[in-house]
């Protein structure tokens, strides 16, 4: 009875040894997050086929100067009448018109393209292949997430050394951010973060594993 209690015990060790070898090879052979250092990030807004100013307001074609130059010439005849009314009236029409262009404008093609970049260093010991990253956006004051963009990045970086990322896409960063015209504010309006997702080794292994 003592020796199949021993034997018994003796089998329960070798059990409980064996998986905490297996696990230790797991943890060994699988990559932690730290093996990719995100070191800084950005985005911009890059202006699609134009060589003047960014700054620059709306360009006004010769339609638009036309129904301008009419609109004004027939407020300054108004006011030259004395008539008050006549004034408002063609001064509301005026109003119509520029609202009419507004909404033209806003139905033209996007004139911006969206730059995001990330700068990241392989900290492991294994030559990485591609990266999976996503830019994520927050609320400046509550630190909900709003946006999130996703990227695969092809990127040979070996152990120690530093890659910079970069993907160009029609898409803004958030709704807030309009791809018809430059906003003042638009950069700090939102924050944002990068975080790696997945990581593809020139040996064949990933992070995490599937």
């Amino acid at each position: 009875m003592r020796r199949a209690l021993i034997l018994a015990v003796t089998g329960m060790l070798a059990v409980v040894s064996t998986a905490a070898v297996s696990l230790a090879q797991n943890s060994a052979a699988q990559p932690t997050p730290t093996d990719v250092q995100v070191l800084k990030f950005s985005w911009s807004k890059e202006r699609i086929g134009w060589e003047r100013d960014p700054f620059a307001g709306p360009v006004e074609n010769y339609d638009e100067m036309r129904v301008r130059m009419r609109n004004e010439r027939r407020i300054q005849e108004a006011k030259r009448g004395g008539s008050s009314l006549e004034v408002d009236k063609i001064t509301r029409e005026a109003k119509a018109d520029d609202a009419n262009i507004e909404r033209i404008r806003q139905k033209a093609p996007p004139r911006y393209v969206f730059m995001y970049k990330a700068s990241v260093r392989n900290t492991g010991a294994k030559t990485i292949k591609a990266i999976d990253w996503d830019y994520i956006f927050l609320e400046p004051d509550t630190e909900h997430e709003i946006e999130r963009r996703q990227f695969t990045s092809d990127a040979k970086i070996a152990p120690g050394k530093t890659k910079g990322l970069e993907v160009l896409i029609a898409t803004p960063p958030t709704r807030t951010v309009s791809v018809y015209a430059l906003g003042k504010d638009e950069q700090r309006s939102v924050r944002g973060r990068v975080v790696i997702v997945r990581i593809e080794y020139a040996d064949g292994s990933v992070w995490p594993q599937p």
